[in-house]
Protein backbone atom coordinates (compact mmCIF):
# COMPACT_ATOMS: atom_id res chain seq x y z
CA UNK A 1 0.00 0.00 0.00
CA UNK A 2 1.59 3.54 -1.00
CA UNK A 3 2.27 5.69 1.75
CA UNK A 4 -0.15 8.46 2.41
CA UNK A 5 0.83 12.27 0.37
CA UNK A 6 0.48 15.30 2.36
CA UNK A 7 2.25 17.70 -0.17
CA UNK A 8 1.17 18.87 -3.75
CA UNK A 9 4.22 19.96 -6.26
CA UNK A 10 6.60 20.08 -3.30
CA UNK A 11 4.35 22.33 -1.00
CA UNK A 12 3.65 21.37 2.41
CA UNK A 13 -0.10 21.60 3.29
CA UNK A 14 -1.71 22.70 6.33
CA UNK A 15 -2.59 21.19 9.06
CA UNK A 16 -3.58 22.46 12.83
CA UNK A 17 -2.79 20.62 16.00
CA UNK A 18 -4.59 21.75 18.81
CA UNK A 19 -3.46 20.03 22.38
CA UNK A 20 -3.52 20.26 26.16
CA UNK A 21 -4.56 18.51 29.48
CA UNK A 22 -8.27 17.19 29.48
CA UNK A 23 -10.67 20.14 30.38
CA UNK A 24 -8.91 22.91 28.71
CA UNK A 25 -10.98 23.84 26.18
CA UNK A 26 -9.35 21.63 23.10
CA UNK A 27 -12.58 20.74 21.77
CA UNK A 28 -14.38 24.07 22.04
CA UNK A 29 -11.91 25.45 20.50
CA UNK A 30 -11.27 23.21 17.31
CA UNK A 31 -14.70 23.93 16.14
CA UNK A 32 -14.28 27.09 16.56
CA UNK A 33 -11.08 27.22 14.12
CA UNK A 34 -13.11 24.46 11.77
CA UNK A 35 -15.90 26.82 11.31
CA UNK A 36 -13.59 30.06 10.63
CA UNK A 37 -11.74 28.42 8.28
CA UNK A 38 -15.08 27.67 6.43
CA UNK A 39 -15.91 31.36 7.04
CA UNK A 40 -12.86 31.61 5.17
CA UNK A 41 -13.63 29.99 2.25
CA UNK A 42 -11.88 26.85 3.34
CA UNK A 43 -13.58 23.51 4.51
CA UNK A 44 -11.93 21.53 7.83
CA UNK A 45 -12.48 18.64 9.81
CA UNK A 46 -11.72 17.74 13.31
CA UNK A 47 -9.42 14.94 13.91
CA UNK A 48 -9.44 13.25 17.04
CA UNK A 49 -6.08 12.48 18.71
CA UNK A 50 -7.39 11.59 22.25
CA UNK A 51 -6.15 7.35 23.16
CA UNK A 52 -10.00 7.19 25.26
CA UNK A 53 -12.23 9.11 23.01
CA UNK A 54 -11.62 6.32 20.32
CA UNK A 55 -13.86 3.95 21.82
CA UNK A 56 -17.42 3.95 21.34
CA UNK A 57 -18.38 2.38 24.66
CA UNK A 58 -16.73 5.56 26.48
CA UNK A 59 -19.16 8.32 24.43
CA UNK A 60 -19.50 10.14 28.12
CA UNK A 61 -16.35 9.12 30.28
CA UNK A 62 -13.75 10.17 27.42
CA UNK A 63 -15.94 13.40 27.19
CA UNK A 64 -16.48 13.21 23.62
CA UNK A 65 -17.99 15.88 21.68
CA UNK A 66 -21.61 15.71 21.45
CA UNK A 67 -23.44 15.76 18.16
CA UNK A 68 -24.64 19.97 19.78
CA UNK A 69 -21.01 20.27 20.46
CA UNK A 70 -19.79 19.24 17.09
CA UNK A 71 -21.89 22.20 15.73
CA UNK A 72 -21.55 20.57 12.07
CA UNK A 73 -18.20 20.09 11.51
CA UNK A 74 -16.89 16.78 10.29
CA UNK A 75 -15.44 14.75 13.28
CA UNK A 76 -13.04 11.81 12.41
CA UNK A 77 -11.75 9.25 14.32
CA UNK A 78 -13.98 9.39 17.13
CA UNK A 79 -15.64 6.46 18.93
CA UNK A 80 -14.77 3.91 15.95
CA UNK A 81 -12.93 1.39 18.05
CA UNK A 82 -14.86 -1.47 20.25
CA UNK A 83 -14.02 -1.57 23.79
CA UNK A 84 -12.55 -4.95 22.87
CA UNK A 85 -9.95 -3.74 20.44
CA UNK A 86 -7.07 -2.84 22.54
CA UNK A 87 -6.25 0.78 20.22
CA UNK A 88 -2.70 2.21 20.63
CA UNK A 89 -0.44 4.82 19.70
CA UNK A 90 0.80 3.11 16.19
CA UNK A 91 -2.59 2.21 15.03
CA UNK A 92 -4.05 5.67 15.69
CA UNK A 93 -1.02 7.53 13.53
CA UNK A 94 -1.37 5.18 10.52
CA UNK A 95 -5.36 6.07 10.77
CA UNK A 96 -4.71 9.66 11.43
CA UNK A 97 -2.44 10.02 8.48
CA UNK A 98 -4.80 8.01 5.86
CA UNK A 99 -7.57 10.93 7.71
CA UNK A 100 -4.93 13.93 6.88
CA UNK A 101 -4.17 12.64 3.77
CA UNK A 102 -7.91 12.21 2.34
CA UNK A 103 -9.00 15.26 4.04
CA UNK A 104 -6.01 17.25 2.07
CA UNK A 105 -7.08 15.36 -1.20
CA UNK A 106 -10.58 16.83 -0.72
CA UNK A 107 -9.17 20.49 -0.06
CA UNK A 108 -10.11 20.35 2.95
CA UNK A 109 -7.59 21.27 6.27
CA UNK A 110 -7.16 19.14 8.97
CA UNK A 111 -7.24 20.00 12.84
CA UNK A 112 -5.94 17.75 15.13
CA UNK A 113 -7.35 17.94 19.00
CA UNK A 114 -6.63 15.78 21.86
CA UNK A 115 -4.65 15.68 24.48
CA UNK A 116 -2.44 11.90 23.97
CA UNK A 117 1.12 13.48 23.45
CA UNK A 118 2.22 9.66 22.73
CA UNK A 119 -0.51 9.53 19.54
CA UNK A 120 0.71 13.19 18.78
CA UNK A 121 4.52 12.38 18.69
CA UNK A 122 4.07 9.13 17.14
CA UNK A 123 2.01 10.89 14.38
CA UNK A 124 4.45 13.64 14.09
CA UNK A 125 8.16 12.37 14.74
CA UNK A 126 7.00 8.57 13.81
CA UNK A 127 8.00 5.59 16.58
CA UNK A 128 10.83 2.89 16.63
CA UNK A 129 9.58 -0.03 14.63
CA UNK A 130 9.79 -2.86 17.61
CA UNK A 131 8.09 -5.85 16.57
CA UNK A 132 5.68 -7.52 18.84
CA UNK A 133 7.10 -9.00 22.47
CA UNK A 134 6.45 -12.43 22.67
CA UNK A 135 4.01 -12.79 25.09
CA UNK A 136 6.02 -15.20 27.41
CA UNK A 137 8.86 -13.02 27.44
CA UNK A 138 6.90 -10.22 28.45
CA UNK A 139 5.37 -11.84 31.35
CA UNK A 140 8.41 -13.26 32.38
CA UNK A 141 10.27 -9.91 32.81
CA UNK A 142 7.48 -8.24 34.12
CA UNK A 143 7.69 -10.46 37.17
CA UNK A 144 10.86 -9.90 38.09
CA UNK A 145 11.20 -7.97 40.97
CA UNK A 146 12.91 -4.00 39.93
CA UNK A 147 16.59 -4.88 41.13
CA UNK A 148 16.72 -8.30 39.54
CA UNK A 149 14.96 -6.86 36.09
CA UNK A 150 18.05 -4.01 36.52
CA UNK A 151 20.79 -6.53 36.88
CA UNK A 152 19.69 -8.60 33.89
CA UNK A 153 19.38 -5.71 32.22
CA UNK A 154 23.11 -4.73 33.07
CA UNK A 155 24.09 -7.59 31.66
CA UNK A 156 21.63 -7.58 28.09
CA UNK A 157 22.08 -3.65 27.78
CA UNK A 158 24.86 -2.37 29.83
CA UNK A 159 24.09 1.32 28.37
CA UNK A 160 20.34 1.21 29.37
CA UNK A 161 21.04 -0.26 32.71
CA UNK A 162 23.39 2.77 33.21
CA UNK A 163 21.11 5.28 32.10
CA UNK A 164 17.94 4.49 33.47
CA UNK A 165 16.68 4.69 37.31
CA UNK A 166 17.28 1.87 39.20
CA UNK A 167 14.10 1.92 40.29
CA UNK A 168 11.72 2.85 37.17
CA UNK A 169 9.98 -0.50 37.09
CA UNK A 170 8.36 0.33 33.68
CA UNK A 171 11.09 1.59 31.41
CA UNK A 172 13.71 -1.24 33.16
CA UNK A 173 11.32 -3.79 31.64
CA UNK A 174 10.73 -2.77 28.35
CA UNK A 175 14.31 -2.35 27.64
CA UNK A 176 14.33 -5.76 28.85
CA UNK A 177 12.02 -7.15 27.16
CA UNK A 178 12.96 -5.98 24.07
CA UNK A 179 16.47 -6.75 23.69
CA UNK A 180 15.23 -10.48 25.35
CA UNK A 181 12.50 -10.18 22.10
CA UNK A 182 14.42 -9.32 19.77
CA UNK A 183 18.07 -9.66 19.99
CA UNK A 184 18.56 -6.18 19.66
CA UNK A 185 18.53 -3.09 22.25
CA UNK A 186 16.07 -0.35 22.41
CA UNK A 187 18.41 1.85 21.81
CA UNK A 188 18.78 0.58 18.50
CA UNK A 189 15.48 0.39 17.43
CA UNK A 190 15.03 4.19 18.24
CA UNK A 191 18.14 4.57 15.48
CA UNK A 192 15.54 3.05 13.08
CA UNK A 193 12.54 5.55 13.93
CA UNK A 194 10.18 6.21 10.62
CA UNK A 195 6.95 7.12 10.16
CA UNK A 196 6.64 10.70 10.98
CA UNK A 197 4.98 13.39 8.62
CA UNK A 198 6.16 16.16 10.62
CA UNK A 199 8.65 17.54 7.85
CA UNK A 200 5.75 16.63 5.15
CA UNK A 201 3.39 19.69 6.40
CA UNK A 202 2.45 22.76 7.14
CA UNK A 203 2.29 22.64 11.09
CA UNK A 204 0.25 25.04 13.08
CA UNK A 205 0.42 24.10 16.29
CA UNK A 206 -1.48 25.60 19.70
CA UNK A 207 -0.78 24.01 23.23
CA UNK A 208 -3.46 25.28 25.88
CA UNK A 209 -1.65 25.49 29.41
CA UNK A 210 -4.55 27.44 31.28
CA UNK A 211 -4.05 28.35 35.03
CA UNK A 212 -4.24 25.20 36.92
CA UNK A 213 -6.45 26.20 39.85
CA UNK A 214 -8.98 26.99 37.09
CA UNK A 215 -8.09 23.21 35.27
CA UNK A 216 -8.93 21.40 38.55
CA UNK A 217 -12.53 23.18 38.84
CA UNK A 218 -13.17 22.29 35.42
CA UNK A 219 -12.59 19.08 35.64
CA UNK A 220 -14.62 18.39 39.42
CA UNK A 221 -17.24 19.93 37.11
CA UNK A 222 -17.33 18.41 34.26
CA UNK A 223 -16.97 14.76 36.23
CA UNK A 224 -20.56 15.82 37.91
CA UNK A 225 -21.81 16.78 34.65
CA UNK A 226 -20.80 13.56 33.36
CA UNK A 227 -22.46 11.43 36.23
CA UNK A 228 -25.43 13.64 36.03
CA UNK A 229 -25.23 12.37 32.15
CA UNK A 230 -25.56 8.62 32.80
CA UNK A 231 -21.49 8.07 33.18
CA UNK A 232 -22.94 5.26 35.99
CA UNK A 233 -24.99 3.40 33.33
CA UNK A 234 -22.24 3.78 30.09
CA UNK A 235 -19.55 2.09 32.80
CA UNK A 236 -22.12 -0.61 33.84
CA UNK A 237 -22.79 -1.56 30.04
CA UNK A 238 -19.15 -2.07 29.92
CA UNK A 239 -18.46 -3.89 32.38
CA UNK A 240 -21.29 -6.38 31.64
CA UNK A 241 -19.50 -7.42 28.70
CA UNK A 242 -16.75 -9.23 30.57
CA UNK A 243 -14.07 -8.02 28.98
CA UNK A 244 -10.27 -8.26 29.93
CA UNK A 245 -9.91 -5.37 32.84
CA UNK A 246 -6.12 -4.75 31.28
CA UNK A 247 -7.90 -3.56 28.02
CA UNK A 248 -7.52 0.38 27.60
CA UNK A 249 -10.78 0.75 27.33
CA UNK A 250 -11.51 -0.86 30.80
CA UNK A 251 -8.74 0.75 32.36
CA UNK A 252 -10.08 4.42 30.99
CA UNK A 253 -10.44 6.79 34.01
CA UNK A 254 -13.87 6.41 35.86
CA UNK A 255 -14.28 2.76 34.52
CA UNK A 256 -12.40 1.07 37.58
CA UNK A 257 -14.33 3.78 40.39
CA UNK A 258 -17.48 3.13 38.72
CA UNK A 259 -16.96 -1.03 39.07
CA UNK A 260 -16.15 -0.20 42.83
CA UNK A 261 -19.76 1.60 43.50
CA UNK A 262 -21.76 -0.78 40.69
CA UNK A 263 -19.58 -3.53 43.28
CA UNK A 264 -20.95 -1.88 46.64
CA UNK A 265 -17.36 -1.35 47.87
CA UNK A 266 -18.31 2.17 47.79
CA UNK A 267 -21.43 4.66 47.42
CA UNK A 268 -21.70 7.01 44.11
CA UNK A 269 -20.60 9.98 45.65
CA UNK A 270 -17.35 8.32 46.56
CA UNK A 271 -17.02 6.71 43.09
CA UNK A 272 -17.18 10.39 42.11
CA UNK A 273 -14.71 11.65 44.31
CA UNK A 274 -12.43 9.19 43.31
CA UNK A 275 -12.83 9.70 39.48
CA UNK A 276 -11.78 13.36 40.53
CA UNK A 277 -9.14 12.71 41.93
CA UNK A 278 -7.70 10.50 38.91
CA UNK A 279 -9.15 13.03 36.44
CA UNK A 280 -6.82 15.98 38.28
CA UNK A 281 -4.02 13.25 38.51
CA UNK A 282 -4.58 12.54 34.73
CA UNK A 283 -4.25 16.56 34.25
CA UNK A 284 -1.40 17.09 36.24
CA UNK A 285 0.43 14.99 33.82
CA UNK A 286 -0.52 16.29 30.89
CA UNK A 287 -0.16 19.39 32.00
CA UNK A 288 3.85 18.77 32.74
CA UNK A 289 4.11 16.68 29.66
CA UNK A 290 2.89 19.38 27.02
CA UNK A 291 4.49 22.48 29.39
CA UNK A 292 7.86 20.56 28.52
CA UNK A 293 7.82 17.93 25.86
CA UNK A 294 6.89 19.68 22.42
CA UNK A 295 9.54 21.74 21.02
CA UNK A 296 9.83 25.49 22.47
CA UNK A 297 8.56 27.48 19.38
CA UNK A 298 5.29 26.05 19.30
CA UNK A 299 2.62 29.02 20.23
CA UNK A 300 1.32 28.31 23.71
CA UNK A 301 -1.91 29.90 26.05
CA UNK A 302 -1.48 30.04 29.29
CA UNK A 303 -5.26 31.58 30.42
CA UNK A 304 -8.22 30.46 30.61
CA UNK A 305 -10.57 30.19 27.99
CA UNK A 306 -13.82 32.17 27.27
CA UNK A 307 -15.79 32.56 24.22
CA UNK A 308 -13.85 35.79 23.31
CA UNK A 309 -10.69 34.33 23.93
CA UNK A 310 -12.02 31.22 21.65
CA UNK A 311 -11.93 33.01 18.83
CA UNK A 312 -9.46 34.88 18.78
CA UNK A 313 -7.31 32.19 19.17
CA UNK A 314 -9.49 30.11 16.20
CA UNK A 315 -8.80 33.19 13.93
CA UNK A 316 -4.54 33.37 15.43
CA UNK A 317 -4.54 29.91 13.60
CA UNK A 318 -6.52 30.46 10.61
CA UNK A 319 -4.20 33.08 9.45
CA UNK A 320 -1.51 30.56 10.16
CA UNK A 321 -2.47 28.52 8.47
CA UNK A 322 -3.75 30.18 5.38
CA UNK A 323 -0.92 32.25 4.70
CA UNK A 324 1.83 29.40 6.06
Amino acid sequence: MASPSFSTAGARLPVALIAGPTASGKSALAVALAKSLCEAGRDAIVVNADASQVYADLKILSARPTDEEMEGISHRLFGHIDAADPHNAVRWADEARGVIAEAHAAGRIPVLVGGTGLHMRTLLNGIAPVPEIDPDIREAVRALPVADAHAALADADPAAAARLNAADTTRIARALEVVRSTGRTLADWQRAIAGGIADQIALAPLILLPPRDWLRERCDLRLVQMFDRGAVKEAEVLLARGLDPDLPAMRAIGVPQIAGHLAGEVTRDEALDQTQAATRQYAKRQYTWFRNQPPADWMRHAESLNIDSINELAIILRAKLLTG
